[in-house]
């Protein structure tokens, strides 16, 4: 699947604020961009592994270096959203969802509504709407979702709903970008509203499907596998 290459190690130092960590290096001491809008308490420790890499255009931007990954708990774990769209896209064109194999990618990031959805599919006339959502919080081999509140995510699965309600399919999709979870659920503790809206979701016949990945480091690169498909959890 997916390959990322030109990485680098470093040591994650601080975290002033939700998009910038502070790295270092046996050479240096440098500021990275994080893409990822979870908490990652559970992973982002003082002096923790970080894999990195440099920007693709340093020069026109104020960090010069992006977060890819975390080790923790004796895996490499995914933290870089930028990634999410483009490994579906990946799954899907492979054939890989038994859930999706029907399914042709029409478009990418398609209005429907308010909000922008990650993927339309299609199969002959009929057509699905579909929302990818990365995972990193894994706790005794239970995945949650979402690790921070999230009321985008709310009503993104609130505009699946409506369109379920107009008789178009729709699913989310959740990458579990770490290979240690058994199942997934609603982090309802952490965001009680968006956990109630994807039930209901649920209720309403909106497909939730969720897989595991397997990140392997090896030379400079870091190839992501796909795992094994995920119980859901209410």
């Amino acid at each position: 699947m997916m390959i990322i290459s030109n990485l680098f190690l470093g040591s994650f130092l601080e975290r002033p604020n939700r998009f910038t960590v502070i790295f270092k290096t046996l050479e240096k001491e440098a500021k990275a961009h994080l893409r990822d809008p979870g908490r990652l308490k559970e992973l982002l420790i003082p002096e923790v592994r970080l894999l990195l890499r440099q920007a693709l255009k340093p020069d026109s931007r104020k960090t010069k270096y992006d977060v890819i990954a975390v080790w923790s708990k004796n895996i490499w774990v995914l933290i870089n959203s930028g990634f999410h769209s483009d490994l579906a896209a990946e799954l899907l064109e492979s054939r890989l969802l038994p859930e999706f194999s029907d399914y042709k990618i029409k478009k990418r990031e398609f209005t429907f509504g308010k909000s922008r959805i990650d993927f339309l599919l299609s199969r002959g006339e009929e057509e699905m709407l579909l929302e990818v959502k990365g995972c990193t919080l894994v706790e005794d081999g239970l995945a949650k979702f979402p690790d921070a509140p999230t009321e985008r995510g709310k009503k993104h699965v609130e505009e699946l709903v409506g369109a379920k309600n107009k008789g178009m399919n729709s699913a989310v999709l959740f990458l579990i970008t770490r290979d240690d979870a058994r199942a997934i659920s609603p982090n309802w503790e952490m965001d009680p509203a968006f956990s109630g809206a994807l039930s209901q979701a649920q209720q309403k016949g909106v497909e939730l499907t969720a897989y595991s990945f397997k990140n392997i480091f090896k030379g400079n690169k870091l190839e992501i596998k796909p795992f094994k498909r995920v119980i859901f959890k209410k």
